[in-house]
């Protein structure tokens, strides 16, 4: 077993680990950290498989501006989640073990190349054509037709560039949507009288005890 084996386990272990943790707590800060570390394990698994770029993406969104923007919502709403139904909870379990199983069922597919194989069209015919547009091949004095050095660049803003920007503007939108309908609720609660603008019920009691 290699060395990049063992990181993997490792670090997959340590997924699962989090995943249980953030189904069993209640406390809805504590999810809110943990669904960060999961986010940073994550990106840590991107490194290792060499999509620096990737874990970059998944290390600002989802470990980034997704904890913030939870963390705002946790101001104006309760700190513990309420209680489900069993049914619920057993429908949602079924759910997520039956999509887990096609998942694992699709990659023992035999139309399905294996983890890392260098025959896969991806790395016969994708890659080198990226290679051949944008670094010079050996003696060659053909013009590149991209002039970004560096490749994975050049797929992001070159070849993905569209993309690039659609997730881009995804990202914007969703969190201007979640700032919009969290000063929305906010104004809701001012108008209200005698509710804490707050929404947090810790803050009720502390005004509570005060009066």
């Amino acid at each position: 077993m290699t060395v990049e084996e063992i990181i993997n386990i490792v670090l997959l272990t340590m997924l699962a680990l989090t995943a249980v943790g953030i189904a069993r707590l209640r406390n809805l800060f504590a999810v809110t950290m943990l669904s960060g570390i999961y986010s940073l394990l994550s990106a840590s698994i991107f490194v290792v498989l060499d999509a620096v770029d990737v874990a970059f993406t998944e290390a600002a969104v989802g470990a980034g501006i997704t904890t913030v923007l939870l963390l705002g919502t946790l101001m104006l709403t309760d700190r513990e989640a309420r209680d489900g139904s069993r049914a619920n909870r057993a429908g949602a379990m079924i759910v997520v073990v039956a999509l887990g199983g096609a998942l694992f069922y699709a990659t023992l597919d035999p139309m399905m190349p294996r983890f890392g194989d260098p025959r896969t069209p991806a790395q016969t015919h994708v890659a080198p054509q990226y290679l051949k547009d944008t670094v010079p091949q050996g003696s060659s004095k053909e013009p590149v037709k991209v002039g970004i050095p560096n490749v994975v660049t050049t797929v992001l803003a070159s070849y993905r560039g569209y993309d690039t920007l659609g997730e881009t503007v995804v990202i914007f939108t969703a969190g201007i949507a979640v700032l919009l309908l969290l000063g929305q609720r906010r104004r809701r609660r001012r108008d209200t009288p005698g509710q804490n603008p707050s929404g947090n019920k810790d803050a009720d009691r502390a005004a509570g005890a005060e009066d």
